[in-house]
This record gives structure tokens, sequence and C-alpha cells, in this order.
């Protein structure tokens, strides 16, 4: 077995694990994060059957994936990053979710092109649960009235709310929190967890893990 998929692999088994054990209602759908890392380093995961890739740009993401996904109609790629309104067009095109929703304007522009290219995507609201100034993110006294927004005015697929937690903090707290503004607004799906913290999400309710490192090894520059 190539060392990526039995990693992916062990990760899987740990994930059931903690369903099983915490009796959790979720089914974690773990995306891998493959942002610099080449086609070549992802292919043997996606011979092996797992279909959620995650990326964080825009153009790193063409290059590698358009040809990709037409051999493979299964395969979902998720937008992980920060998205800037310039580059929607190309995310609606690519993209099948995007997981960080975070203004209004951005908001717009994909509703716009969603029309213009006959394409929904599923989204998640990315909220800034620690109102940190250097992340962007929708803040939790704002989130009620931007979910409208979305919603009710433009029509758009708001499956779920996204978080990062602050960087030193109690992880935990904070997906409590974002679990339980979605169950507010009765969203079931949340894109919290990464290669540190995904325990601590899973247990919280995460039903989407963005997971690279620990299944990827570090990263190297695509070139």
């Amino acid at each position: 077995m190539h060392g990526c998929s039995k990693k992916l692999s062990l990760i899987l088994n740990k994930v059931n694990e903690i369903v099983k054990q915490k009796q959790l209602k979720t089914n974690p759908k773990i995306i891998v994060v493959t942002k610099k890392f080449s086609i070549d380093k992802i292919l043997p995961l996606i011979e092996a059957g797992h279909m959620d890739y995650g990326e964080n740009k825009v153009q790193e993401a063409e290059d590698k994936w358009i040809s990709v996904k037409k051999n493979y109609i299964n395969l979902k790629l998720h937008f992980v990053g920060n998205l800037q309104s310039n580059k929607a067009k190309k995310a609606i095109k690519l993209f099948d979710y995007i997981h960080s929703l975070d203004n209004a304007k951005l908001a717009s522009k994909i509703f716009q092109y969603q029309k213009e290219l006959n394409k929904e995507v599923k989204i998640f609201i990315s909220v800034n649960l620690g109102d940190e100034e250097q992340k962007s993110g929708v803040s939790l006294n704002k989130l009620n009235n931007f979910y409208d927004y979305c919603t009710k005015e433009l029509s758009l697929n708001i499956i779920g709310l996204m978080c990062l937690p602050p960087i030193g903090e109690n992880a935990q707290e904070y997906f409590k929190q974002l679990k339980n503004a979605a169950d507010k607004l009765n969203l079931n799906n949340l894109s919290m967890g990464m290669s540190s913290d995904f325990e601590n999400a899973l247990i919280c309710g995460s039903t989407h893990l963005r997971l690279g490192t620990i299944i990827m090894g570090e990263r190297v520059s695509v070139n």
C-alpha cells in the first residue's frame, strides 16, 4: 500500500473508532488537503478510491485538477482557503464545495457566477469565532443577518459553518461554539478539525475534517 494511502486508512479507522466509541450521529467526510502537492503524489489516493480533496489556491488547483476531474467523475473538490471575489468565477467552475464564504461581496459574486455557469456549489460560511483581526470570517454577532442575506436574498446553498480556532487556545471550546451556532440555524454540516485537532472536532460534531499533513506529510513546493 502506498504511504499516503496507508496513513489515510489509519485515519479512517481512527475516525470510525471515535464515532463508535462516542456514539456520534455523524458520518464524517475526510477532505485530504493537497495544496503544494503534485498530482502524482495524489493519484495513488484517488486510485485507492478516495474522492474528496481540498485546495486553497484557485490557480494551483486549476493547474492540477482540471484534467483529473474529467477522468474521475465522482471526485469532489473543496476550496478551503480565502477566496477573493475576483477568483470566484474560476472557483465556481472547478470546485464543488466552498468552505470559506466570509463577506457579502463574495456572496453576490458567487450568486452571479452560479447563474452564469448554471452550476450550484455547496457552501460553508466561515465564522471568525475569536474575532481575530488577521483572520477573515463572519463574526458570531453578524452571522444570523449574513446567513439570511445569503439564503433569502441570494438563494445560495449554505450547507454549514466552518472555523479555524485561534492558535494556542482550547480548540474544543471554539468547536462547541460553532456547533451551537449551526444548531440555531438548523445547519447540519460543520467543517472543522485539521491534522492537529481533528479528534476534538469529531467529538464536537464535525462532519468535514480538513486533513493535510497527517496524510500527505510535510508540504513541499510543487515545482
